[in-house]
C-alpha cells in the first residue's frame, strides 16, 4: 500500500470506530464495539483479520 492509500484506510477506520460510538453509546463492554466495527468494516467493503 502506498503512504497515500494507508492514511485514508485509517482514516476510513477511525470514522468507523467514532460512528459506533456515537450510536452505541459509552459503557458497554469492547466486545460489543469489536462486533459492531467489524460489522461497520465489512458493509464497507473492508476484510478484517481476526486478531486471534
Amino acid at each position: 500500500m502506498t503512504k497515500k492509500e494507508v492514511k485514508q484506510l485509517s482514516y476510513d477506520i477511525i470514522g468507523y470506530a467514532i460512528r459506533v460510538h456515537k450510536y452505541l453509546g459509552p459503557g458497554l463492554l469492547e466486545s460489543v464495539y469489536e462486533k459492531c466495527l467489524s460489522y461497520e468494516l465489512e458493509k464497507n467493503g473492508h476484510q478484517e483479520k481476526n486478531k486471534h
